[in-house]
């Protein structure tokens, strides 16, 4: 990563970024294997993240796999088994606090 690429990135941040620039952005950071859409793996991933994986948070393997099938129904409109720039964009747009929230305060 360009020290560019690096300052694109901490602006996606600031309050006055768009939704678009958040929201691609997060698109980004969640792509995990940065093959341009979120799988399984990437939204298996993720939500490790989101809630760690220690055991008493850990998700067990069928209450992963149906948030993971939750998701996919919600945010897969074509249907490949994948979430794309554009259907994410989407369900961050029915998100009101994504934009206020999507930011590093220093």
């Amino acid at each position: 990563m360009s020290f560019e690429d690096f300052l694109d990135m901490l602006s996606a941040f600031s309050d006055s970024a768009t939704a678009e620039i958040k929201s691609h952005y997060a698109f980004r950071i969640f792509d995990f294997d940065n093959d341009g859409t979120l799988n399984k793996e990437d939204l298996r991933e993720l939500v490790n993240c989101l809630t760690g994986e220690a055991e008493d948070t850990k998700l067990s393997d069928a209450e992963m796999d149906q948030l993971i099938k939750n998701i996919l129904e919600e945010s897969d409109i074509d249907k490949d088994g994948t979430v794309n720039l554009s259907e994410f964009q989407h369900v961050i747009s029915r998100s009101p606090d994504f934009v206020s929230s999507f930011k590093i305060v220093l």
